[in-house]
């Protein structure tokens, strides 16, 4: 209970005003395309080198859990995940919005986000010695498992047909091979200068959400001579604190998964979103409301984006092994100020230290109240009309691939992943699989390469790839996500054909 003595020194004046400056520029940022979680914390740390190494760590920390709360607004609204934790986000948020619901969507999301990023914090607090032990049990062959699971998790992810679904993420797989092989070092499908580098996951995520939907409206705009314009409908934060009551089961699954996919070193927070809204429509009552519009799936995406922030500092404060790549940034930020993080972190800087936890704690809950506060507001966006929102669009897009690395080269990349999604989406093919085999094949190839690197130098490939309990236990889980997305798709051919030959 040491933290409770250091509550009081988060509310000092400076060192709440940090907190709020951290919390609002935190959600501007994170609303803004291109600008992840890990660019904006990047973007702060020159701004912490006049203070000392609690007031920097309070501002780093409020505009990492703000900004992934931050990135819901421009995915819900227009379709563009501020950040690769928030694709799952779009997939109902966006249909919420294009139903004049865009209100209610974003005040769930922010109030999944507070309750389960509360929930991540509380875990860091009292659970650090624990997590910290259970995060060094992963090595290469159990991230690798854990890589292949969430390519499995792609076949149920925003698709209709289970084949689509996994093409979709090979193709996922494949765009990440394009560039240099991280441990060869050789070639691989560089047929253009701009791809030397590999394709950036930013630019790729603008353009396989953003460009589809700006040709789509675009189109609209013609056709309707662009008058089309949705309509916003009044939403209180009362009722949507009552629809997130409704809906318990989505959230012990977003904050459980968050937290647990969040504590693993190297995964971080973007498939945490995408596994936790796959697990909820598989146990919920509703799945066939899932892409539709259903509040459950902005919960579940939502509460585990933030519930992972906490745990995945548990490696860096303990261990000095960064759990996500803002992690690392923050490690950068510790070292600037001569603060080496470690077992002995909070026995030799526990004013340091618990103050920073605290101030994540109380910035959950400013980072809720602000950002209902502009819901409401935020929300008529959606009445903008079609022809002048793909205008506004396509000119994010191009600012935000630009801005990742001030490359051009991204920007050719995000139009041509754009345009070919365009057509893609035409036969039925989604984004959120491509994007997640995308993300994942990074971490499946190196971990495999050094997995192999450990079995041929130990008992050879099939013991440490196929032995020991956890090993096991992804294994049969990846069985176990397969057989139920196909016998998921079964029985609703069968639901389906029933119902034609009733009518």
């Amino acid at each position: 209970m040491e933290f409770i003595f250091y509550f009081g020194d988060v509310f000092t004046p400076v060192n709440f005003a940090l907190l709020l400056l951290g919390t609002i520029g935190g959600l501007v940022l994170g609303a803004t395309p291109g600008l992840s979680p890990t660019m904006a914390v990047a973007l702060l740390i020159p701004f912490t080198f006049q203070l000392d190494a609690t007031q920097g760590l309070i501002l780093l920390g409020a505009a990492y859990t703000s900004t992934v709360a931050g990135g819901a607004v421009s995915a819900i609204l227009l379709k563009i995940p501020g950040a690769p934790a928030n694709i799952a986000t779009t997939l109902d948020g966006h249909t919420m919005a294009q139903n004049g619901e865009g209100t209610k969507a974003l005040q769930l999301s922010f109030l999944s986000s507070a309750v389960g990023g509360i929930f991540g914090v509380l875990l860091l607090i009292f659970l650090t010695p624990v997590l910290a032990k259970w995060a060094l049990a992963f090595g290469p062959s159990h991230l690798f498992w854990l890589a292949i699971l969430g390519v499995t998790v792609i076949g149920t992810l925003d698709s209709k047909s289970v084949v689509k679904g996994l093409l979709s993420g090979c193709i996922g797989l494949w765009l990440a091979t394009i560039g240099f092989d991280d441990i060869m070092g050789a070639q691989r499908f560089i047929f253009h200068d701009a791809l030397g580098g590999g394709i950036n996951i930013i630019a790729a995520l603008i353009g396989l959400f953003a460009i589809p939907q700006v040709i789509t409206m675009f189109a609209q705009g013609r056709r309707d001579a662009g008058t089309e314009v949705m309509q916003v409908q009044k939403h209180a934060v009362l009722a949507a604190l009552r629809a997130l009551l409704k809906y318990p089961r989505a959230m012990f699954i977003g904050m459980s998964t968050g937290s647990i996919i969040g504590l693993i070193p190297g995964v971080g927070g973007q498939i945490a979103g995408l596994v936790s809204y796959d697990q909820a429509k598989k146990f919920s009552p509703e799945r066939e409301r899932f892409g539709k519009g259903h509040p459950e799936g902005v919960i579940a995406a939502e509460s585990a984006n933030n519930a992972m922030v906490g745990p995945s500092l548990v490696p860096l404060l303990t261990l000095s092994i960064p759990g996500s790549p803002t992690a690392a940034v923050l490690l950068g930020g510790l070292l600037i100020h001569g603060i080496f993080p470690g077992s002995d972190l909070v026995d030799n800087h526990p004013d340091v230290a618990w103050t920073f936890i605290n101030s994540m704690l109380i910035g959950q809950v400013l980072m809720c109240i602000f950002g209902l506060y502009v819901a409401g507001l935020a929300a008529r966006v959606a009445q903008v009309p079609q022809s002048l929102m793909a205008a506004v669009v396509l000119g994010l897009a191009l600012f935000g691939s630009y801005s990742v690395q001030s490359s051009m080269g991204d920007v050719y990349v995000m139009a041509a992943l754009g345009i070919m999604m365009y057509f893609l989406e035409r036969f039925g093919f989604s984004a959120a699989p491509l994007v997640l085999g995308l993300i994942l094949g990074p971490i499946a190839e190196s971990n495999f390469i050094q997995g192999s690197m450990i079995a041929n130098a130990t008992d050879g490939l099939g013991p440490y790839f196929l032995g020991g309990p956890l090993n096991l236990f992804l294994i049969a889980t990846v069985i176990a996500s397969i057989a139920y997305s196909a016998w998921m798709e079964i029985r609703n051919r069968r639901y389906v054909s029933k119902e034609e030959i009733m009518v």
